[in-house]
């Protein structure tokens, strides 16, 4: 029996869908995103898991956070698991959400069983240069004035950049997107740089025992879709490449993403 409901916990705004008697599959997005991103892939998911979709604290409606530093992120995500006994579970992280998992299970091994990181850049050095509208948005000298005159439509074009196909964008998604400030935008993309610069995130896993599935866009406009390989360095870390599709893989290619997740949760 498929069961949905929305609470608050610790903070963190949480979506849960499918059987609770189900094991549990938490989802965390991205930089700036919030988790309506994940509505394309949930329903596939929630037929064979309780799925646990949160707005890291700070962005979409969780409370706000004086910091976005990626450890003090993940030590309160573990501290809804606790409140809300899910441990231990499999957790899934989209693009800098991929950071946040890792530091999870490296405050708390306790807490996770395996992770999938989506479209994760691995080091500061795979980011690719990014295109005009991303650094329009994003950076000196336009992005605070860009930011504030910034419409749906342009939000929209945005997130699109990242993709290499079109994607029908969740509305809920925008709305989260506009409501964040531009400096707290600028902050989560500072925090994230911070700690991949401190170290690779494959270093990082290759010192945990932990099952791990990477999923990347073989045309991801963000990270270098070669450096999906560097993940190798991880004791038997599966690495799968979607041919065709952009960052966004959890909007771009739901269905297959979908299948890569239950087929390694299986």
């Amino acid at each position: 029996m498929s069961e949905n409901s929305v609470e608050h916990s610790q903070g963190v705004h949480v979506v849960h869908s499918g059987s609770r008697q189900a094991a549990p599959l938490l989802l965390i997005h991205g930089s700036g995103a919030s988790g309506a991103c994940w509505a394309p892939m949930i329903p596939a998911l929630a037929e064979r898991h309780h799925v646990v979709a949160i707005d890291l604290p700070g962005l979409g409606h969780s409370d706000p956070v004086t910091s976005y530093d990626i450890p003090a992120q993940a030590a309160r995500v573990a501290t809804m698991i606790d409140a809300l006994d899910l441990g231990p579970l499999t957790v899934v992280g989209h693009s800098s959400g991929g950071y946040v998992t890792t530091s999870l299970a490296e405050q708390r091994p306790d807490l996770v069983t395996s992770l999938v990181l989506l479209s994760t850049g691995p080091r500061m050095e795979a980011l690719l240069p990014q295109r005009a509208i991303i650094r329009a948005l994003s950076g000196p000298p336009l992005g605070r004035l860009t930011w504030a005159l910034r419409s749906d439509k342009l939000i929209r074009k945005g997130i699109n950049a990242t993709c290499a196909v079109p994607v029908d964008l969740p509305d809920e998604l925008i709305a989260d997107v506009r409501g964040l400030p531009y400096r707290d935008f600028v902050d989560v993309l500072r925090c994230n740089g911070e700690y991949i610069s401190e170290r690779g995130v494959p270093e990082r896993l290759a010192q945990l025992d932990v099952p791990l599935l990477v999923v990347f866009g073989a045309a991801d406009p963000r990270w270098d879709p070669a450096s999906a390989k560097e993940y190798a360095v991880v004791r038997d870390a599966r690495i799968e490449m979607l041919p065709g599709i952009g960052h966004v893989t959890p909007l771009e290619a739901p269905e297959r993403t979908a299948a890569l997740v239950l087929e390694f949760t299986a």
